[in-house]
């Protein structure tokens, strides 16, 4: 068994939920992380940041659940259904994770669009990059193409049994193709097709809204209480 030190950081504002604090527990960063280690840690409800592994560890709060989909049980709902369906011609290209500056002329105008008022709508070339990619983690970018435009990026971790959807942004112009939703539609088939258990959501946060959303793929596994549980729809 491998002993992982952690670090836990002091309490600070929720970034989610309102007249909330929080705290994280963050995998120091003297320890030789490997795509393998953290293929088990993410089992264990934590997450990655860039090259840091963290989990929330919030004493009076437990609303951050880690959550995974089992692809091989997904059935899409019926708005699901027709986002597929309208991405017939959308094309996708795994391209390593390094830097590439029309990903990052997309990754601005998108956060400039959906969140202006953050620091991440002024990255650097080195913050997106660091953010997104990892120095031990075997990371995909999956680029969305509409009529060979430029339309999404989905950054995605291949692990030993799943993927896991690090992040995903999109040109604000093609919103109607709903992309964040084929993002997630692409990366469940294609763990199938590279038989993999599961798709991994990061944290979903039943009363935030801009987390919320992850329960609408169904069947849904939470990390709650140390075990996989199935979450029930809301």
């Amino acid at each position: 068994m491998i002993s992982i030190p952690l670090i836990i950081t002091e309490p600070h504002e929720c970034s989610y939920l309102p007249d909330q604090s929080a705290q994280n527990a963050f995998v120091h960063p003297s320890f030789p992380m490997t795509g393998q280690i953290y293929s088990r840690l993410i089992e264990q409800g934590f997450r990655r940041s860039g090259n840091e592994v963290y989990s929330p560890q919030c004493p009076d709060c437990q609303q951050c659940i880690s959550v995974r989909v089992p692809v091989r049980q997904f059935k899409p709902d019926r708005r699901q259904r027709r986002c597929w369906k309208k991405n017939q011609a959308t094309t996708v290209a795994i391209k390593p994770a390094v830097f590439d500056q029309r990903h990052y002329e997309l990754y601005l105008r998108y956060q400039q669009h959906r969140h202006a008022d953050s620091s991440m709508a002024n990255s650097s070339p080195e913050e997106y990059i660091d953010f997104l990619a990892s120095r031990w983690c075997n990371t995909l970018f999956a680029e969305c193409l509409i009529d060979d435009r430029l339309a999404a990026v989905a950054i995605v971790d291949l692990l030993d049994n799943a993927l896991s959807a690090v992040y995903t942004f999109f040109d604000p112009q093609l919103a109607s193709y709903s992309l964040g939703t084929f993002a997630v539609l692409w990366q469940i088939e294609h763990a199938k097709q590279l038989e993999l258990d599961y798709l991994y959501l990061g944290y979903w946060i039943k009363r935030c809204g801009k987390m919320s959303y992850k329960d609408q793929y169904r069947p849904l596994y939470g990390y709650i209480e140390r075990q996989w549980r199935p979450i029930a729809a809301s």
